[in-house]
């Protein structure tokens, strides 16, 4: 796993990252997500404090995720073993 450095610019600053080098889709992501909602927040609102608009986005996206349902282990080993089903049956079929 190889580490890269990453700069990602939020709510106007530059913050520089070390991430492992499979997360940086992700932390980019993220940082888009933050700052999508504080532009947001500050169009929508009379808030003009960065730190407030960072906190209310913050507050918002952790308890939008709060609603997304978790896998659990037994759902999660239950769709890879139907993955090994179909999968198997698949290569069966294209080599009688």
């Amino acid at each position: 796993m190889a580490e890269i450095s990453l700069k990602v610019l939020i709510a106007g600053r530059t913050y520089p990252l070390t991430i492992k080098q499979e997360d940086e889709l992700s932390v980019q992501y993220a940082a888009k997500l933050i700052n999508e909602k504080v532009k947001e927040f500050e169009q929508n609102y009379s808030v003009r404090d960065k730190q407030d608009l960072l906190a209310m986005s913050a507050l918002n996206l952790l308890a939008a995720q709060q609603n997304i349902p978790k896998k659990s282990p037994e759902l999660e080993t239950e769709i890879n073993q139907l993955d090994l089903f179909v999968s198997d049956f698949l290569q069966k079929e294209s080599n009688p």
